[in-house]
C-alpha cells in the first residue's frame, strides 16, 4: 500500500503526535508499504528510507520579531499564507493546522501524480485543505487522539474569566474541525474514551471510529538496573497543559510525609509557571525536583527509571504515553480514573491506582499503598511492563490502521462506481 502521512509538527519533542507518526511509518515501511511522511516543522526523524517532504512554514506562532525572520529567506514572510500566518498569531490564534493543510492542497497535485498514493492518513490536522485534497480522488482517513474541545474546557476550568475564554476559543480551530471531520472518509481514534468525546463534539456515530491503540516501544523503555531510585513520585509532561491536573499532584504530595519527594521532567517549565507557583504555595521547595532539559529518548528512559512510582493526574487523556512509557520502564502508575487512563493501567489494581479526578486525598493515598509496602512498587512494575508488551505494541497498531484504510479504499471505491 502506498500510503501519505501528514503531520503539522513532525517532532517527537512536540508531544504525542510525532511519536505516533514516527512510529508508525517506521512499522509500515518494516511491513513492506510504501510510506511518505508530509510534515511541517520542527521535521521528523526518521528511519532511514522513509521518504520526508517538508511543508516549509516560517513559524512565526509564539515567536517575536525578529525571531521568526530568516535573513536566508528575506522575501518568505511577503508569501500570503506566512503574511496571514503573522497577523493571525499575534491575535492569539493558532494556524498551523489550517495552514498546513492549504500548502499540502496547494502541492497535492503534483505529489500524487509522482507517487499515485492509495491513502492519506492525517494526523489531526483536519485542515479545510483536506476537503479539498479529497475531493482529487484520494479518501483520507484522519486520527483524533482527543478533541481539543477538552484542552479549552480545562483552561476555562483554571481561569474563567471572559477574556481568558475569548482568548482559547481564538486559540483553537474547532470550527473548522467540527466541520473537516465528518466530511472525511473515516475518522479513526487511539482509545475507547476519545472515541466517546469524539461522538459528543463530532456528532460522529461511535460505530463509524474505529479503535486502535497506540504503542509503547519496549525495547527503548525498559528498567534500567544501574539507575538509582532517587526520587519516590515520578511526573513527565507538559506541567503548564491544564488538563494535565498538575495541581492535584502538588496538593497530593503536601499531604505525605516529608520524606517523600517528587520528580518532575518537563524542558518547558516558565520560570513563574503553574509548578514554581504552586510549589511556593505548598512550601515543597525541598522536596521537589525539576528536570528542566529537553531529553533524548535514552535520557529519558534513564529518568523514568529513576522513579519508584509514575504519576499522572491527568484530568483526559486521549491515551497517555506517559503512563505506558513508564510502565514499560517497570514503573506501577497513579493516575486519575479519567480518559484512557483506565484503558492503559488497567483497572485491576496489579499495575497501579486509579483515583479519582481532583481527589488529592485519594491520590495521596494510593502513593502511600504502593510506596510504603516494601516490595510492592518493584511487584507492580513488573507486571505493569508484562501488561505494556502484550497490548500495546506498535506492530500492531500499524497493522490495525491498514485494515481501516482498506476498508475505506474498498468503501470509497463502492462509492465511485455508484455515481
Amino acid at each position: 500500500m502506498r500510503i501519505a502521512l501528514f503531520t503539522y509538527r513532525g517532532n517527537m519533542f512536540c508531544g504525542g503526535q510525532g511519536i505516533y507518526a514516527a512510529y508508525l511509518a517506521k512499522e509500515w515501511k518494516n511491513a513492506g508499504h510504501d510510506v511518505h511522511v508530509f510534515a511541517g516543522p520542527p521535521y521528523p526523524e526518521l528511519e532511514p528510507g522513509i521518504p520526508l517532504h517538508k511543508i516549509h512554514n516560517d513559524n512565526v506562532f509564539g515567536a517575536e520579531h525578529p525571531d521568526y525572520f530568516d535573513p536566508e529567506r528575506p522575501f518568505s514572510l511577503l508569501r500570503p499564507l506566512s503574511l496571514w500566518e503573522l497577523g493571525v498569531s499575534k491575535m492569539g490564534v493558532f494556524p498551523e493546522m489550517q495552514t498546513f493543510g492549504f500548502r499540502m492542497m496547494m502541492q497535492w497535485k503534483n505529489f500524487q501524480e509522482k507517487y499515485n498514493f492509495d491513502v492519506i492518513f492525517d494526523n489531526q490536522t483536519l485542515s479545510w485543505g483536506l476537503l479539498a485534497i479529497q475531493a482529487m480522488g484520494v479518501p483520507v482517513v484522519s486520527v483524533i487522539h482527543h478533541p481539543l474541545h477538552i484542552d479549552r474546557e480545562a483552561d476555562y476550568t483554571i481561569d474563567p474569566r471572559l477574556i481568558k475564554k475569548v482568548k482559547r476559543t481564538l486559540y483553537f480551530p474547532l470550527f473548522m474541525q467540527e466541520q473537516v471531520a465528518p466530511r472525511l472518509a473515516t475518522i479513526v481514534t487511539v482509545s475507547e474514551a476519545s472515541r466517546k468525546e469524539i461522538a459528543r463534539y463530532f456528532k460522529i456515530p461511535e460505530k463509524n471510529v474505529p479503535v486502535v491503540y497506540n504503542g509503547t516501544d519496549t525495547d527503548i523503555f525498559h528498567p534500567c538496573a544501574d539507575v538509582k531510585k532517587d526520587s519516590d513520585l515520578l511526573f513527565v509532561g507538559r506541567t503548564e497543559d491544564r488538563k494535565k491536573g498538575i495541581g492535584t499532584m502538588i496538593e497530593a504530595l503536601s499531604l505525605l510525609p516529608e520524606h517523600i519527594n517528587l520528580k518532575i521532567v518537563d524542558g518547558r517549565i516558565p520560570e513563574n509557571g503553574l509548578v514554581p507557583r504552586l510549589i511556593r504555595k505548598y512550601r515543597l521547595e525541598n522536596r521537589v525536583t525539576i528536570v528542566k532539559e529537553m531529553l533524548e529518548r535514552d535520557e529519558l528512559v534513564r529518568q523514568y527509571a529513576s522513579g519508584r512510582a509514575a504519576i499522572v493526574p491527568s484530568f483526559f487523556e486521549g491515551f497517555g504515553f506517559p503512563a505506558s512509557e513508564a510502565m514499560a520502564c517497570g514503573l506501577p502508575v497513579i493516575a486519575n480514573a479519567a480518559g484512557a487512563l483506565p484503558e492503559v493501567v488497567g483497572t485491576d489494581g496489579r499495575t497501579g491506582r486509579l483515583v479519582p479526578p481532583r481527589d488529592a486525598q485519594a491520590m495521596a493515598q494510593a502513593a502511600r499503598d504502593i510506596l510504603f509496602e516494601p516490595g510492592k512498587a518493584e511487584a507492580m512494575g513488573e507486571a505493569a511492563r508484562r501488561r505494556v508488551q502484550n497490548i500495546f505494541r506498535w506492530e500492531d497498531a500499524a497493522a490495525n490502521l491498514v485494515n481501516v484504510f482498506e476498508d475505506t479504499i474498498r468503501a470509497s471505491n463502492r462509492r465511485s462506481r455508484a455515481a
